[in-house]
């Protein structure tokens, strides 16, 4: 009995080794088969990501970045734009714009100047309607969609609307302040190239107005409404709680539309050639009207794509200037 015992004990211990022990035989060719798989499932998931942002990659390199590298190649050329003949003439175009006082000059100082006005008013405007409106006053909901529609319209649209209202002859305001009898503060709204340039920054602050009130309103529901109370409780009145609260609350909001409207306004272009075309004289001539005129209506290819680089420049050094100084305020 006791030998019998011996032995299934020893059988016992050869076909299974230790109690909770896997046998070596086993490990082994389950190693041997799990190695391949893993190794493809590793090699699957670190190709999975590249291949969803695979087509995005392939469309922004055709359609944007292989022509930002064809307009850079084509602005150190003299190109008609149309014929294939393209001659290298290096920095020609670039000196030819950078020469104190010539049109390029002029067209950045526009650009600057509505950049300006309408980066604020459109901010400044945006933000006190949507404090207002955050009362939830009767019609708020209708006052949101009035002044959203003008987004909704195309700026071809508009442009043509209000060309006719600036009209000095039988527009709107002008026929208005004649009703009131202020004559005298009537004007040609977009003949006068003391006020063209403001004319046109009306227009976009008519336009764009709206989107700041929606981003504005849309920040103003992350604020606590706790904040408040503790506000009313200590006494503070509108524009303590406006200055103090709601401004400081409000700065990354503040800066992301900064920063879009300053890339918005060096891609202003539609609004000024459907009104003014870049006039009287070059009171309204912006970068890109002055580059639609030197690639479509003078045939100069090779200059337009050398203003298009100097906008694509300035835009990313605008950019770059307002994130630092975003990041420095946020410290």
């Amino acid at each position: 009995m006791t030998a019998s015992a011996d032995g299934v004990s020893v059988g016992k211990a050869t076909a299974t080794g230790r109690r909770g022990e896997v046998p070596r035989t086993a490990r082994q060719g389950r190693t041997r088969v799990s190695k391949p798989g893993e190794s493809m499932n590793s090699w699957q998931s670190k190709l999975r990501p590249y291949l969803f942002i695979a087509p995005l990659i392939i469309l922004s390199g055709i359609f944007i970045y292989y022509c930002i590298g064809f307009t850079v190649a084509t602005s150190f050329t003299d190109w008609d734009g149309i014929s294939d003949e393209m001659d290298f003439i290096g920095l020609r175009n670039y000196a030819k714009l950078l020469t104190p006082g010539s049109v390029f000059w002029t067209a950045l100082k526009n650009n600057i100047i509505f950049m300006v006005v309408t980066v604020v008013i459109q901010a400044g405007l945006g933000l006190l309607l949507a404090v207002i409106l955050k009362e939830r006053l009767r019609g708020s909901n209708v006052f949101k969609a009035i002044f959203f529609m003008p987004i909704a319209m195309a700026p071809v649209i508009i442009a043509a609307i209000f060309r006719i209202i600036m009209d000095p002859n039988v527009g709107a305001i002008n026929e208005a302040l004649r009703f009131l009898h202020l004559d005298f503060l009537a004007q040609s709204w977009l003949g006068d190239p003391k006020i063209a340039l403001y004319s046109i920054c009306a227009i976009n602050i008519f336009e764009w107005m709206g989107f700041s009130m929606i981003i504005y309103y849309a920040g103003l529901m992350s604020i606590s409404e706790d904040i408040y109370e503790a506000a009313k409780i200590d006494g503070c009145g509108f524009w303590n709680t406006l200055f103090r609260i709601t401004i400081p609350n409000l700065s990354g909001t503040t800066n992301t539309l900064i920063l879009l409207g300053i890339v918005g306004s060096l891609k202003t272009f539609d609004i000024v050639i459907q009104t003014t075309g870049g006039g009287p004289g070059r009171s309204t001539e912006f970068l890109n009207t002055y580059l639609y005129k030197a690639g479509v209506q003078q045939f100069n290819g090779g200059l337009s794509a050398a203003i298009g680089v100097m906008v694509l420049i300035i835009a990313v050094i605008l950019s770059i200037v307002q994130v630092i100084v975003n990041n420095r305020a946020n410290r």
